[in-house]
This record gives structure tokens, C-alpha cells and sequence, in this order.
């Protein structure tokens, strides 16, 4: 049907648009086989249809992405296409235990970490992931080996420490009821310099009437025991002895803790070494003072529980030592003294799982030092790998405690962890090439300081299933000269050609390129590609995307019209330089759509009934008509102005049309309603026309015009016009006259205020010329005073 079809175009279009997106890579491996294919990418497949290749295509076309074999023609069932998968070998359930519970479990029994064993089944590229649970269980047996440094400057500190077994037992029973404590000492390397090799120095490196034992390198004293008491009476039979340098000799006697498992006693429990000292540490490299040049071999070298190569090998390096105490999963606590603090911080940044503390001048503080650093250590997991296989990587993110999430190098560990907490981390493992020879390889991951561990094993998928299926010497490979496998022939050494038809000899042959040439051509494969073997293998262009094809290479997908900068418009496919069109579309480049949706006007007609629709444009018959949808008319009246006289003269017998209505107002029906609001609303099938104008009474009449499927106008008139009211008079009158006398008492407001500025200029005008007035003080001459004084000439003043 129609709508297969178009659902069919449309797949087709898809996956044909998503071949360009991701297909690259599988082209570009240019894989001869099907193995090698499945190796270039997660996404790229192998066609084994017999048939599926098209004249002039190489075998390595049949190596493309999925979506892109499909819109070829590959059916589903005829890609080869693998995945990668996990499956869990060995998945026990994490312990729950409770300290004082009834039950006593081997420390073997007791879980920590799920699942421990698991196989991975990897194809390039394609990531592989699982998740990983770990419980910190309650009551979990320990081991704590004391190392203790018994130079001359530690001799107020061994005091305290001869009463720490059963002090350090009673502390420890709050935390597990299986605890178990060794001890040993160090001191230096038995040669010269570190120690006087004098006789007498040898008997007793202390001065003055100090007792002191012999120097030595590294003495296991107690091997780990439960029993508190027995460690108390051994380091009480231990006495100080001395050195020359103030570095000690502590790496020598901690390489031998972590690798002499069976004399020291380790079981496969939490592994603690406190290595308490008040003094620095020598490393490789510093034997050659004493003329040791041989490196620290990383083995066991006890006898009779002393260290006896020590004047053989070095001082172990840093680096050797993290590794053994990893391999061995001892968790260190370096006691040391403040005047040393710094040095040891930053050992113990490089020593993973491992914690520093301020010994007291005395080691009076030591119980509550280990129990710190011990709540410390097992706060904190860290996962750990084994080395990965070349091409093989590991990615980590970790589900920690109160929502906190991390990733990369954060992403292997969680803080805060208390005992009987779960975490949990989702491992990526991927594989980016296959092994050279494909061999499976196993790697374990496991928690720093813990012995428990998951076994992953990988196994590559490096070839396909279709490969073991193949037939030697096949009959399809000309009379077997090659083996038929996954739909190609994989040619015997000395045989070339798609089907193995010919001999190395041949290639170069001028007969065989008569069959490359088109009739009436003098070029080979149209100069796209090169003839091997009598055949056309078309060449690849720098654009994966864009292919040759054709017996003479003569086709190409990338050379048909284009519209908008796209080949075939983005509508079509290129098939040998034709554009074979999708459904609704047309023209030499699928510019045409033949889509009307955009024709539809808003009555629901296509281009209004006035054009055609072309490549989804209207194209307008009447040349009156213009716009999108020819709904825009210039000179054209509108609907409700066209037909307002004949609904006037119809509805109401007047109007202009009054005398001729029954001629020319007879071409709709008309039903009349009672008010607006019994009118046809918008909705209706039939496109409708509202309208509001004025008959020659200036009254307003309101009508709908609308033309249903058959043709047919109909009219829906309002039976009552809106006329307006006459005006109100006396209101008119009295607002004029009360407007007349207002304006007239404000003409006087303003007429009397300018008044009174006027006078008020004219008073301060006269006030100021009369204070500026200047009068002559002079005596008239004229004037004669009207006052006489007459002396009496008698008169004596008496």
C-alpha cells in the first residue's frame, strides 16, 4: 500500500542519513574480512549476504554501520554483529557479622567484597561494566606486627613498650575478638660506616658502662601471636644497642615484614606494621658508603630470624617497598617522633594506605597512636588494579556514603567508612585494539590493605562467528582456490580477485584490462579505479561517504543535482548521478515537494480555490489574486462589503438593491437569528466570514457569510440592526452652559491674580527708590532763624 511504502522511504531515508553520521570509521578500517571489521568500531557490522555487493565494490564495503547495511539491502539476519557481555562466576554475599556473635568464622569465610569472580567478554570499543559492593564486616580479624627501632636514642621508649601486649590486647577487644601481635627490631647494616666494626664495639656499641647488644640489621623477635603475655616477657629480654650515622636501617627490616609471610605469621586478615622509630631512614643507593652496590633483591633472607644479607643487598627503594607491601597487603603506621613529622608525611603520600603518628619522647602515647591510625586507615577503601593487558583500559566511579559520587582517579576510593557500611563502584572495563594473539587475560581488582579480591577474566571477540563456519577450498572461490567465509572468499596464498579467479602472475596482464574498458573507452574504470584481475575496484575517495560503483566504476553518489547545497536537496538518494526521489517528492534534485499542506488556506481550501499548488506554492490562475494561499486581492472588494446590499435589501427590504433584489440578491440562503450570539461560530467545516456593517440608516447589522462543500452560500443574519440612540439635549445644554461659566470664573481668577503680582512689583519698586533716596544736609542762605537773644550788657553772671 501507499502508506507502506512511504513508511518504507522513510526508513530507508534514516538510516541512509545516519550511514553519513557514523558509518566512517567501519569504511575507513577498509577490512578484508569479517573479523577485522567488528574490530574497527562497536558500531560497525558485517554484511555475509553472498550477494550483497554491488559491481566494482570492494570486499571491505561489507564493513559499514549497522543503519547503513540496512538502507542497503543487508537483511538483519545476514550482519554479523557481536556484542561484548559479562557473566558472574562466583557472587557471595557480603558478611553480616556482629562483634561478640556466637558464631566464629575463619577469616577465609568472612566477605567483604562482591562478586569475586566474573568473566568479561570485550569487542573493541565497547565498554563493559558491573558493579562492585564492599561492607566493612564487624569483628574482622587482625594482625598487628610491632617494628620497633632499637638504637641508643630509643631507650627510654622500650620501657613502655614491654608492657604492650596485653595493654594493646585489652584496647583491641573493643574493636575485634580475634587480634593477634608480633614484634622485631632494627637497627643498621652490620658494616662500616654505619657501625664501628672495632671488636669491642661489636661486643658493645654503647659507651661507658651501658649494657648493650650487639648491632644488627632486622630480628624478628615474636612471630604474631595471640597470646599478650608472651610478647610482654620477650621485648622485656630485649636491650638498646647502637649505631654511628643517625639514619637507621628501618627499609631493610620492613621489606622483610611484608615478604616473609610464613616466619612473621601473616594470615590473610587486616595486615597492620607499626614501625616506630626517632630517627630518619636510609634507601637505595645509600649502600655504597659501605661499598654494597648489589639492588635489594625483594625476597625473604631470614635465618634463625635474623636478616643476614643485609651487608650483600641495598637499602630497598621507595617504589620497591610500596609494591611489596601492596602485593602483600600490609597497611603501615609510621610512630614516629615530631622532630620527624614532615619526613614521614611525605613518605607516607607515597606509600598508599598508610598513616603517620607523633610518638611521645617516650612512647608512653603509642596504644592510643595505633588505635588512631588503625580507625584512620580502615575508614578509607581504595580499589586497585593488577596490570591491564596492552589496549585495555579502567575507568572507576564510586557510590560513597551520604550521596557522595566521584569519578577518574577519585572514583576508585570512599572516606568516612564506618564498620558494617556499604559502598559501591561501577567499574568500566574497555578494550581498544585485541591482543596479537588473542589469548584471554586476567587482571584482579581489589581493595589497598585488604586480601580479599575480584578475578575478572577477559576474553577478546576478535573474529566472528561466521569465520568458524567457513569452508576450505570452496567451490565458490574458483574451483577452490580460496575459503568461503561470512559471504566473501578469503583467497589462498598466490590468488587474487573477489572470487580468488586469479593468479598474482596475472594482475598486470593488458588482456585483463580489455574487460575494464566501457565499449568505445580508452579509459580504465572510467579512470575511478584500478582493474584487478579483469574486474573494476573502484577506488575510495578522502569522503567516506562519497563512493564509486559500476562494472566500469562509471556510477558515482555524489555528482546529482543539488537545491539548498545539498545533493538531491536533502530529499532524495544519488544513485549513478540520478537522484532517486523519497515519497512526496520530485524534480531532477527532490526540490519539488508534492506536499499541499502549505497550499492550504485558512478556509481549508488549497490556494483558496484561485490556483494550483506547485512544489508546495501556489500558483494563482487569476491574476487578481496574490499572497501564499492567493488570499490577498487589491482590487477586489471583501466578503462582507460584496455582499452587504443583498443582505440588506433580503433581511431588511432597503438599500440600494431594494428595487432589483429579487434579481440579484438571490444566489444564497439566508436564515435570520435572533441576537449575535446565535450566529455560526469559528470551528464549523465550512469556512465562515463575520461581518459588522452599516445599512442607510446608519444602524449596524451583523451577518455571517459561509460556502459549505457543495457550493452553496448561506447567510445567518442578525433579525434586529443596532441602531444609536438620538442625543440627550438638556444634559448637552447645561454641560455647555455650566463649561461656559467656569471658563469665565477662571478668566477672572486669572485676570485678578496677575493684578495683584502687578501691584506688588510696583509697591517694592516704590519701597526700594525711596530707600535709595540721597537729601543735601546744607544751611539755606536765604533762611533766618525766627529766634533773637538779647544780651543784658549789666548783667555779670553772678
Amino acid at each position: 500500500s501507499d502508506i507502506q511504502s512511504i513508511s518504507h522511504f522513510f526508513i530507508y531515508k534514516v538510516t541512509y542519513l545516519c550511514s553519513f553520521i557514523g558509518g566512517s570509521d567501519c569504511i575507513k578500517a577498509n577490512a578484508k574480512s569479517c573479523g577485522e571489521c567488528i574490530q574497527a568500531g562497536p558500531n560497525c557490522g558485517w554484511c555475509k549476504k553472498t550477494d550483497f555487493l554491488q559491481e566494482g565494490e570492494p570486499t571491505s564495503a561489507r564493513c559499514d554501520d549497522l543503519a547503513a547495511l540496512k538502507s542497503k539491502g543487508c537483511p538483519e539476519q545476514d550482519i554479523e554483529n557481536p556484542r561484548g557481555s559479562k557473566r558472574v562466576l562466583e557472587d557471595r554475599e557480603v558478611t553480616n557479622r556482629k562483634i561478640g556473635a556466637a558464631e566464629k568464622l575463619k577469616p577465609e569465610a568472612i566477605t567483604q567484597i562482591q562478586p569475586q569472580k566474573l568473566v568479561l567478554q570485550l569487542r573493541v570499543g565497547e565498554p563493559q561494566t558491573f558493579s562492585l559492593k564492599f561492607k566493612r564486616a564487624e569483628d574482622y580479624p587482625i594482625d598487628l606486627y610491632y617494628l620497633m627501632d632499637l638504637s641508643y636514642s630509643m631507650k627510654d621508649d622500650l620501657e613502655n613498650v614491654k608492657s604492650l601486649g596485653t595493654a594493646l590486647m585489652r584496647e583491641m577487644e573493643k574493636i575485634t575478638s580475634d587480634f593477634r601481635i608480633g614484634f622485631g627490631s632494627f637497627v643498621e647494616k652490620t658494616v662500616m660506616p654505619y657501625i664501628s666494626t672495632t671488636p669491642a664495639k661489636l661486643r658493645n656499641p654503647c659507651t661507658g658502662d651501658q649494657n648493650c647488644t650487639s648491632p644488627f640489621s632486622y630480628k624478628n623477635v615474636l612471630s604474631l601471636t595471640s597470646e599478650g603475655n608472651k610478647f610482654n616477657e620477650l621485648v622485656g629480654k630485649q636491650h638498646i644497642s647502637g649505631n654511628l650515622d643517625s639514619p637507621e636501617g628501618g627499609f631493610d627490616a620492613i621489606m622483610q615484614v611484608a615478604v616473609c609471610g610464613v616466619s612473621i605469621g601473616w594470615r590473610n586478615v587486616t595486615r597492620l606494621l607499626v614501625f616506630s622509630t626517632d630517627a630518619g631512614f636510609h634507601f637505595a643507593g645509600d649502600g655504597k658508603l659501605g661499598g654494597i652496590v648489589l639492588p635489594n633483591d625483594g625476597k625473604c633472607h631470614l635465618e634463625n630470624n635474623m636478616y643476614t644479607m643485609s651487608h650483600y643487598y641495598d637499602y630497598p627503594s621507595i617504589a620497591h617497598l610500596v609494591q611489596k607491601l601492596s602485593e602483600n597487603n600490609i597497611q603501615t603506621i609510621f610512630a614516629v617522633t615530631e622532630e620527624f613529622q614532615a619526613v614521614y608525611k611525605e613518605l607516607k603520600n607515597l606509600i598508599p594506605k598508610s598513616a603517620v603518628g607523633t610518638l611521645s619522647s617516650n612512647s608512653s602515647n603509642v596504644i592510643q597512636l595505633i588505635i588512631d591510625a588503625y580507625n584512620s586507615l580502615s575508614s578509607e577503601v581504595i580499589l586497585e588494579n593488577s596490570k591491564l593487558p596492552k589496549g585495555v583500559t579502567i575507568s572507576y566511579k564510586s557510590y560513597c556514603k551520604n550521596g557522595v559520587n566521584d569519578t577518574q582517579e577519585d572514583g576508585r576510593k570512599c572516606s568516612n567508612i564506618s564498620i558494617g557500611d556499604e559502598v559501591r563502584f561501577e567499574i568500566n572495563v574497555t578494550a581498544n585494539e585485541c591482543p596479537k594473539k588473542g589469548q584471554n587475560e586476567t587482571i584482579k581488582i581489589k581493595p589497598l590493605g585488604f586480601t580479599e579480591e575480584v578475578e575478572i577474566n577477559l576474553q577478546f571477540i576478535c573474529d566472528c562467528l561466521c569465520q568458524s563456519e567457513g569452508e576450505p577450498n570452496s567451490p565458490a572461490c574458483h574451483d577452490g582456490n580460496g575459503t568461503f567465509e561470512c559471504g566473501a572468499c578469503r583467497c589462498n596464498e598466490g590468488r587474487i580477485g573477489r572470487l580468488c579467479e586469479c593468479s598474482t602472475d596475472e594482475v598486470n596482464s593488458e588482456d585483463m584490462d580489455a574487460y575494464c574498458r566501457r565499449e568505445n573507452s580508452t579509459e580504465i574504470c572510467s579512470n575511478n579505479g584500478e582493474c584487478i584481475c579483469g574486474q573494476c575496484v573502484c577506488k575510495k575517495r578522502e569522503n567516506t561517504n562519497e563512493v564509486y560503483s559500476g562494472k566500469y566504476c562509471e556510477c558515482d553518489n555524489f555528482n546529482c543535482d543539488r537545491s539548498n547545497g545539498l545533493i538531491c536537496g536533502g530529499n532524495g538518494i544519488c544513485k549513478c548521478r540520478v537522484c532517486e526521489c523519497f515519497p512526496n517528492f520530485t524534480g531532477s534534485a527532490c526540490d519539488c515537494s508534492l506536499d499541499t499542506t502549505p497550499c492550504l488556506a485558512a478556509n481549508g481550501q488549497i490556494c483558496n480555490g484561485r490556483g494550483t499548488c506547485e512544489c508546495g506554492t501556489c500558483n494563482c490562475t487569476d491574476p487578481k489574486f496574490q499572497g501564499p494561499t492567493c488570499e490577498m486581492c487589491q482590487t477586489c472588494l471583501g466578503v462582507c462589503a460584496e455582499h452587504k446590499d443583498c443582505v440588506q435589501c433580503r433581511a431588511f427590504e432597503k438599500g440600494e438593491k431594494k428595487e432589483t433584489c429579487s434579481q440579484e440578491c438571490m444566489h444564497f440562503n439566508m436564515t435570520r437569528v435572533e441576537s449575535r450570539d446565535k450566529l455560526p461560530q469559528p470551528g464549523q467545516p465550512d469556512p465562515l466570514s463575520h461581518c459588522k456593517e452599516k445599512d442607510v440608516d446608519d444602524c449596524w447589522f451583523y451577518f455571517t457569510y459561509s460556502v459549505n462543500s457543495n457550493g452553496e452560500a448561506n447567510v445567518h443574519v442578525v433579525e434586529t440592526p443596532e441602531c444609536p440612540s438620538g442625543p440627550d439635549i438638556i444634559p448637552i445644554v447645561a454641560g455647555v452652559v455650566a463649561g461656559i461659566v467656569l471658563i469665565g470664573l477662571a478668566l477672572l481668577l486669572i485676570w485678578k491674580l496677575l493684578m495683584i503680582i502687578h501691584d506688588r512689583r510696583e509697591f517694592a519698586k516704590f519701597e526700594k527708590e525711596k530707600m535709595n533716596a540721597k537729601w543735601d544736609t546744607g544751611e539755606n542762605p536765604i533762611y533766618k532763624s525766627a529766634v533773637t537773644t538779647v544780651v543784658n550788657p549789666k548783667y555779670e553772671g553772678k
